[in-house]
């Protein structure tokens, strides 16, 4: 049994609570995309979790394995490690050796583009977390990337250094004009670069955390454990199927699960996809969003009101996020790439209490209607929404509401849920009532099926 969970707006969806409800249930997480950019709060009986790199079923005690298609900051890893196991946790995290590395050059040179974008006024600076998860998958698919199989054997480690850092250097010196003053000459030391991570080889070594990850998850399907792949950010940040260029630099959606894991598309697509929607949008960082709440004074104030009850600040950077109405344009595209099977609803409680609410179910372009989203950034940012008004429901209990079930929450919720599911023909597995994970709402469990 195999599901894949997937983030079906602009990412902070709410899925590491899912990812932690339904990992109980599995015996290994698979993260398959992203780095440590990609932050995911998890609450546990009342204690709070922030990850950006290890996968949220750590804290329920599962293996967690980040696959080839991720790019791991070793200093984040063991950092996250190193604080869970303060907490009185014991997290069994592997890292797959096909796995890039990203190495303090690559952060150096993130800031360095983004600021060279800010200054030349073209306005398409991405708002990226400088954490040089860009300029990793850039080396990837290069071919000059360093991967965590090459930490395990110093000289093979020295020999890639050797070839990338000079060009590196050539770079900023030479392309972008810089000096390397002291605090960023070190990111370009051959020779310290490689006392370092030859000694992040070692503990991986040592903690026996690395894995073959295709040859461990296809020995783990066949004995019959059940595997949740786990995306991160979401579909419209896809660079592939996002509003390109403001997207991440990998693939969050589902078809990835197979390409960052090495695990074959038949058995990824013979389990269930959930898409994970928050009830309304939000976002963090540049580009289009249609529906967001940044007109007059009272669409600011309703804004503000969402974002407090939402606490809608990066995980990572603590930015506050954009605010928008739900839109449906945007669902229908991400279940249509990945295949959803069933989505599950967040912060349905966040909307409670509100003196309207509405819903995006079409865009007007150049006097056309639109149902999905147009595949250019440019044309996306003309697009004007289209709102269906729905009725408003009152504030309620959410431990109660989770304890009782879909039928204690408040009649006109449920009809926003049936609306939505109604309109990307898809059902609702789960809905998000509180934070927490006890806080959900559970219709339909992949792993019951």
């Amino acid at each position: 049994m195999t599901l894949t969970i997937v983030g079906s707006q602009l990412g902070d969806e709410g899925k590491g609570a899912l990812v932690d409800r339904w990992g109980g249930d599995a015996d290994v997480v698979v993260r398959y995309q992203g780095g440590d950019n990609a932050g995911h709060t998890v609450v546990e009986g009342g204690a709070e979790y922030k990850l950006s790199l290890v996968p949220s079923g750590a804290v329920r005690g599962t293996v967690g394995i980040l696959g080839n298609g991720c790019v791991v900051n070793p200093r984040t890893l063991f950092t996250e490690i190193d604080d869970l196991r303060e907490r009185g946790l014991d997290p069994d995290v592997r890292v797959a050796r096909r796995a890039h590395v990203i190495m303090p050059y690559h952060r150096v040179l993130d800031g360095i583009e983004e600021e060279v974008k800010a200054d030349d006024d073209a306005g398409d600076e991405v708002g990226t977390t400088g954490r040089g998860i860009g300029p990793t998958y850039e080396d990837k698919a290069g071919r000059r990337g360093i991967r965590v199989a090459d930490l395990l054997d110093p000289d093979a480690l020295r020999e890639k250094l050797e070839y990338a850092v000079p060009q590196k250097r050539a770079l900023v010196e030479e392309v972008y004009g810089l000096d390397l003053d002291d605090d960023r000459a070190e990111a370009f030391d051959v020779d310290a670069l490689h006392e370092k991570f030859a000694a992040i080889g070692e503990r991986l070594a040592d903690e026996g955390m690395t894995v073959n990850c295709s040859d461990y998850l296809h020995r783990r399907h066949e004995a019959g454990d059940a595997i949740v792949f786990e995306g991160a950010q979401g579909t419209h940040i896809d660079v592939d199927h996002g509003n390109y260029p403001f997207v991440t630099s990998s693939n969050p959606t589902a078809g990835a699960a197979a390409v960052g894991s090495g695990v074959g598309v038949t058995t990824v697509g013979d389990g269930d996809v959930v898409g994970i929607v928050k009830a309304y949008l939000s976002r963090v960082g540049e580009g289009p969003l249609p529906t967001e709440l940044d007109g007059d004074a009272d669409e600011e104030a309703l804004a503000d009101e969402i974002r407090e009850r939402g606490g809608e600040f990066g995980t990572v950077t603590g930015r506050p996020r954009r605010i928008g109405w739900l839109d449906l344009p945007m669902l229908r595209h991400s279940a249509r790439v990945s295949g959803f099977t069933g989505v599950a609803v967040n912060h349905v409680d966040v909307l409670a209490g509100l003196d309207e609410l509405k819903v995006c179910t079409g865009y007007e372009l150049d006097g056309e209607t639109l149902d999905t989203v147009p595949t250019t950034t440019d044309r996306w940012e003309r697009c004007e929404p289209i709102y269906e008004t729905l009725d408003t429901w009152e504030e309620f209990d959410s431990s109660a509401v989770a304890e009782a079930g879909y039928d204690a929450l408040p009649e006109a919720a449920r009809e926003y849920l049936e609306f939505l599911a109604d309109e990307i023909d898809t059902p609702v597995y789960a809905v998000g009532v509180g934070p927490d994970r006890e806080e959900t709402v559970e219709l339909t469990n992949p792993f019951d099926e």
